[in-house]
C-alpha cells in the first residue's frame, strides 16, 4: 500500500511539472528524455500487471481448454487427476466412454482437437480446491490443469491447461447446460513462487526509481 501511495504522488508531480513546462514552451530536450523513459516504466508496470489476468471459457472460443468430462463426479482430486491422465492420451476430437471402475465408475472423456506443446501428467499432491468464478494464482502458484465442475450430475465438468498462466484466472459461472459452478481444483503445481506480483513490485520499483531521478532532475 505505502508503494502504492508513493507511485501515486510521484506520477502526481511528474505530471503537475510537465504541464509547467509544456506552458512555458521551455522543454529540454535532456528533460523530456528522462520524462519519457519514467512514463515508459510506468506504462510497463501497468501492462504487466493487465496481462496477468486471464478469463477462460469454453471450446470451441478457447483455446485452453484441453477437454471435458461427464459427469466428472466424483470431483475429488485424486478421482479428477485420472479422468485427465487418460484424457491427454486421447487424440484431438476424440470421445470415449471409459470405466475408471470403483467410485468413478463411466465417464465420457470428450478432448478437444485444440494443440498443446505439451501435456505434462496431473499429479493429485498439491493440488487445491476451491469455490467461486475467480481464482487468484497470485496466492497459490503457477499449476498446469484447472478442473470445474458444474452443478452435480447435470452438467458437463471443464479442463483446462494453464501451464504458464499467472496472475487471477475468471472461470463462467455457469456451464454449457446452463447449471451454476460447483467448484474447481487446481492440478500439477510447477512453481510455489509468486511470479505476477514479484514481477509487478520488481516493475513498480522501476518506476519509482524513475520517477525520483526526474524529480531531482526537474527541481535542479
Amino acid at each position: 500500500m505505502n508503494n502504492t501511495l508513493a507511485f501515486g504522488t510521484e506520477i502526481a508531480y511528474l505530471i503537475y511539472n510537465m504541464r509547467i513546462l509544456m506552458n512555458r514552451h521551455i522543454v529540454p530536450s535532456n528533460k523530456l528524455t528522462l520524462l519519457s523513459a519514467a512514463f515508459c516504466a510506468v506504462m510497463l508496470a501497468f501492462s504487466h500487471n493487465a496481462s496477468a489476468n486471464t478469463i477462460l471459457g469454453f471450446f470451441p472460443g478457447d483455446t485452453h481448454v484441453v477437454g471435458t468430462v461427464t459427469p466428472g463426479a466424483p470431483a475429488d482430486p485424486a478421482s479428477v487427476k485420472d479422468y485427465i491422465n487418460f484424457m491427454i492420451t486421447l487424440s484431438g476430437g476424440a470421445s470415449v466412454n471409459h470405466d475408471f471402475g470403483g467410485a468413478e465408475g463411466i465417464q465420457k472423456i470428450t478432448r478437444t482437437t485444440n494443440t498443446f506443446a505439451n501435456l505434462p501428467t496431473a499429479s493429485a499432491t498439491g493440488a487445491v480446491t476451491g469455490t467461486g468464478i475467480t481464482i487468484d494464482l497470485n496466492l497459490y502458484g503457477t499449476f498446469t490443469y484447472l478442473f470445474a465442475k458444474y452443478d452435480g450430475q447435470r452438467d458437463i465438468s471443464e479442463v483446462w491447461y494453464i501451464g504458464g498462466l499467472t496472475g487471477q484466472i475468471t472461470i463462467p459461472m455457469f456451464g454449457p447446460k446452463g447449471h451454476a459452478l460447483s467448484g474447481w481444483i487446481l492440478f500439477g503445481p510447477t512453481g510455489g513462487s509468486v511470479p505476477d506480483s514479484g514481477a509487478t513490485v520488481m516493475l513498480l520499483g522501476a518506476a519509482l526509481g524513475a520517477l525520483g531521478v526526474v524529480r531531482r532532475y526537474l527541481t535542479s
